[in-house]
C-alpha cells in the first residue's frame, strides 16, 4: 500500500503539531513513569510500573511518614504544626494524585488515541486547525509557569537550607546543633551524625523533586485534556452554527451528534479520575489557606521580628496556593461555559424548518445538553468559580476562629 503525497504531508505535520502540543505535559510524567502511552510493549510497562512503585514508596517512607511522625511529636504547638502542615498536606495529596492517576491511566488512553486523531484531522480544515492551536497555546503557556514556579520552590525549598537558609517560619527543634533539613521531619535515627544527615539531605532532595514533578505533571495533564476538548466544543459550535451550508448537512448532523457524546464520554473519563483528586485539592486548600492566613495576622498583631526574605516567601507561598486552586476552578468553569456553547448553538440552529427525520438527528444532543456539565470535586463539588469563591468565605472564617480563639 502506497501513501500519497497528501497523506504524508497530513502524517508529519499532524506529529509535528502533537509532539508540540504535548510535549512539556509529557516530560515530567514521562519521567516518573505515569505518561498514558498509547502503544507500549509489555516490557516498557514494567518499568513505567517500577518506575512509579519507586516514586510513591520513596514519597511515602522518605518525606511523608517522617513529616507524619514529627506532626505527632509537636501537636501541641500551633506554629509547629502549622510549618508542617505547610508540607506533609501537599505531599499527601501528592501521593493521593499518584496512586489514583496510576490506577486510572489505562482509561486515559483512549483519551490520548481521540487527541492524535482530532490533530490528523486538523489539517483538513485550516480554520478547525488555528483554533486547536490556540487552546494548545494557552495549556502550554500554564504549564511553563507551573514549570517556572516549581523551580523557585525547588530554589527554596532544597537550595538555600543547603546554606544553612531556612525558609521556616519556625524554629525546628529536629534540628540540633546542625544546618536545617528541607522538610521538618523526625527520624527513628541520630540526622545529627555524619554520614546520616547528608544522606537525609540528599534522600529528601530527590524525592521532594519527584514529588513536585507529580504533583506539577498531574495537574497540567488535566489542563491539557480539558483545553483539547474545549477546542473540538469551539469546533463542534462553528459546525452546528454553520450547518445550513454544508452540502450534505444531514451527514454532518450526525457527525456532529456522534463527536458531542463521543467528548461526553472523555468528561465523564477526566471527571472520573480526577474527582478524588479534586476532593483532597478542597481539603488542604482550606486547612493550608486558613492557617496561612492566621499566621500572617499573627505577625501584624504580635510586631513579631521577621526578615523580610521570610515575609516575602510567606506572601508568594499564599499567592501561589491561591492561583492554582483558582486555576483549577477557571478550567471547570471554562468546560462548563463550552459544554453550553453547544447547547445554545444546537437550538440556534433552524432545525424546526428542515426534515422532522433529520432534525430528529439533534434530539439526543438537545437532550443531553440539558444537563450541566461540570468537573466535580467528590462527586459533590462543581469545580466553578463561584464554588471558588465559597471556599475563599469558608476559609476566612476559620481564620477569624483561628484569630478569636488565640486571643
Amino acid at each position: 500500500m502506497f501513501l500519497s503525497a497528501k497523506d504524508i504531508y497530513y502524517i508529519l505535520h499532524h506529529q509535528i503539531d502533537f509532539e508540540w502540543a504535548v510535549k512539556l505535559h509529557r516530560l515530567s510524567l514521562n519521567i516518573i513513569g505515569l505518561w498514558p502511552k498509547i502503544a507500549q510493549s509489555p516490557r516498557e510497562k514494567l518499568l513505567s510500573n517500577l518506575r512509579v512503585l519507586f516514586v510513591f514508596l520513596g514519597i511515602t517512607f522518605v518525606i511523608l511518614i517522617p513529616c507524619i511522625h514529627a506532626l505527632i511529636i509537636f501537636r501541641e504547638d500551633t506554629m509547629l504544626v502549622m510549618e508542617n502542615l505547610q508540607f506533609t498536606l501537599p505531599n499527601i495529596s501528592c501521593s493521593i494524585r499518584i496512586a489514583i492517576f496510576w490506577w486510572k491511566k489505562e482509561a486515559i488512553v483512549p483519551i490520548m488515541s481521540m487527541i492524535v486523531e482530532d490533530w490528523i484531522r486538523a489539517h483538513e480544515n485550516a480554520q478547525e486547525r488555528r483554533i486547536m492551536i490556540r487552546r494548545a497555546q494557552t495549556a502550554r503557556i500554564i504549564v511553563t509557569c507551573a514549570y517556572s514556579l516549581m523551580g523557585i520552590a525547588y530554589a527554596f525549598v532544597i537550595i538555600l537550607p543547603g546554606f544553612g537558609l531556612s525558609t521556616r517560619l519556625t524554629p525546628n527543634i529536629t534540628d540540633p546543633g546542625i544546618r536545617p533539613l528541607p522538610l521538618q521531619t523526625h527520624y527513628v535515627y541520630d540526622i545529627t551524625k555524619r554520614p546520616y544527615y547528608q544522606l537525609t539531605f540528599v534522600s529528601q532532595a530527590v524525592y521532594i523533586s519527584l514529588a513536585m514533578m507529580s504533583y506539577t505533571g498531574i495537574d497540567n495533564f488535566l489542563g491539557l485534556l480539558i483545553f483539547h476538548i474545549c477546542s473540538q466544543l469551539d469546533i463542534l459550535k462553528n459546525r452546528l452554527t454553520h450547518l445550513h451550508k454544508y452540502v450534505n448537512s444531514r451527514d454532518m448532523m450526525k457527525s456532529c451528534v456522534m463527536k458531542h457524546i463521543r467528548l461526553l464520554r472523555a468528561i465523564d473519563i477526566i471527571e472520573d479520575t480526577y474527582n478524588i483528586t479534586l476532593l483532597a485539592l478542597f481539603a488542604y486548600f482550606a486547612i493550608l489557606f486558613a492557617f496561612y492566613g492566621f499566621r500572617l495576622i499573627s505577625l501584624f498583631d504580635e510586631g513579631n521580628d521577621l526578615s523580610l526574605f521570610h515575609l516575602v516567601y510567606l506572601i508568594s507561598t499564599i499567592l501561589t496556593l491561591f492561583v492554582h486552586m483558582c486555576l483549577y476552578c477557571a478550567l471547570g468553569e471554562i468546560l462548563m461555559a463550552q459544554c453550553n456553547d453547544i447547547y445554545y448553538a444546537a437550538y440556534d440552529n433552524e432545525w424546526y424548518l428542515a426534515d422532522p427525520k433529520d432534525a430528529r438527528n439533534l434530539l439526543p444532543l438537545l437532550i443531553r445538553g440539558a444537563k450541566p456539565v461540570y468537573l466535580t470535586a467528590g462527586k459533590v463539588f462543581p469545580m466553578t468559580m463561584a464554588t471558588f469563591c465559597s471556599l475563599i468565605k469558608t476559609s476566612a472564617g476559620y481564620i477569624s476562629v483561628l484569630h478569636t480563639t488565640r486571643s
